[in-house]
């Protein structure tokens, strides 16, 4: 988990989420896919209730022992663990979004719309596919880097499977235990239009959409897209 907090480290992202929570004068708060907490813990604050769901035990272990963790609400599980407590602003970070698929994607924002009040904001990220940056990711060559664990080899395989669907396989090799894990699964890459539909069925209107955590407004050569809407 620590390698984890490494390799995704507080930067411009989470000042965005934070300043928009502050904006808007969020006062309950709901990290989806909430991870090892980074964030979750920094938005915590006194007159703030904020609560991390994130299926894996492991991950919110790690979270509720991080300073601040004891803060947060921690809850295991997906999407329908959210409790309906009319929260009045809602993150999935991390690219979160691109790690359900299609059937969970729409029960996420159902579930997330249910526990949230109208007017509250929702605020994630997803890769702009037009980019086609997974292209660029698979390294058949190892890379070596140092690590609190030791040496670690790394290396990685990046294929589309189906339109909008990549499969990523990443390889860690730990050179003095020996060990190898391996990371696979698939993001999706849903297109504009497709996220502004599927907000709307789950009745979010979208406020705003950003090529860059500056707030720049989206060209179709941006790397991501970040939406800001609003539950209807």
């Amino acid at each position: 988990m620590d390698l984890y907090d490494i390799d995704n480290p507080d930067g411009p992202d989470h000042d965005f989420y934070r300043s928009l929570a502050d904006e808007i004068g969020a006062s309950s708060i709901v990290d989806l896919g909430c991870g090892t907490g980074m964030l979750t813990v920094s938005l915590a604050r006194a007159g703030r209730d904020v609560i991390g769901v994130d299926p894996s035990e492991a991950m919110l272990t790690f979270a509720h022992a991080r300073p601040g963790g004891d803060r947060v609400d921690w809850i295991k599980g997906d999407s329908t663990a959210i409790p309906s407590a009319d929260f009045d602003y809602a993150v999935m970070t991390g690219n979160v979004a691109q790690h359900l698929g299609q059937e969970e994607w729409s029960r996420a924002l159902g579930d997330l719309r249910r526990g949230m009040r109208a007017g509250g904001t929702l605020a994630f990220e997803s890769r702009n596919p037009l980019v086609r940056a997974w292209e660029s990711w698979s390294s058949p060559e190892r890379s070596t880097r140092t690590t609190p664990h030791g040496p670690l080899v790394e290396w990685m395989a990046a294929d589309e499977i189906a339109p909008g669907t990549v499969r990523i396989q990443a390889f860690n090799l730990f050179l003095e235990t020996g060990e190898t894990i391996v990371e696979d699964f698939e993001l999706e890459f849903r297109e504009l239009d497709a996220i502004r539909a599927d907000l709307e069925s789950a009745s979010f209107a979208v406020e705003a959409v950003y090529g860059d955590w500056k707030r720049t407004p989206f060209q179709d050569d941006a790397g991501m897209m970040v939406f800001v809407a609003t539950a209807r």
